[in-house]
C-alpha cells in the first residue's frame, strides 16, 4: 500500500507498450523483462491485464468525475424517473 508522500516512478507509454508487446508477442517472462527494465515485475503484470481488458494502456480516465459528468448522470436519472412515472399511468389505464 502506498504510503503518504510517497512518490511514484512514471514510465513512458511507448516503454509501456514495447514491453507489453515484448511479453504478449515474443512470449518473455515476468522476471526476465523486470530485470532487463529494472522495474518490479508485478508492474508489468499489471500493464499485461489492462493492455488486455481494455486494448490500450492509457484508455481509463482516473480519479473523481467531473461536475458536469455527475450532473449529467443526475439528468439521466430525472429522465428516467420521469419516464416511470409515465409507464404507471399508462398501465393504470389500461386496466
Amino acid at each position: 500500500m502506498a504510503r503518504k508522500g510517497q512518490k511514484f516512478k512514471k514510465y513512458d507509454i511507448d516503454l509501456r507498450l514495447q514491453i507489453v508487446h515484448e511479453k504478449i508477442n515474443e512470449m518473455r517472462s515476468y522476471k526476465y523483462l523486470a530485470r532487463k527494465y529494472g522495474m518490479s515485475w508485478k508492474t508489468i503484470e499489471t500493464w499485461v491485464r489492462i493492455f488486455k481488458r481494455d486494448g490500450a494502456l492509457d484508455v481509463r480516465k482516473k480519479g473523481r468525475p467531473n461536475e458536469d459528468s455527475i450532473a449529467d448522470c443526475k439528468e439521466k436519472y430525472e429522465i428516467l424517473k420521469k419516464f416511470q412515472e409515465f409507464l404507471k399511468e399508462v398501465d393504470q389505464e389500461k386496466k
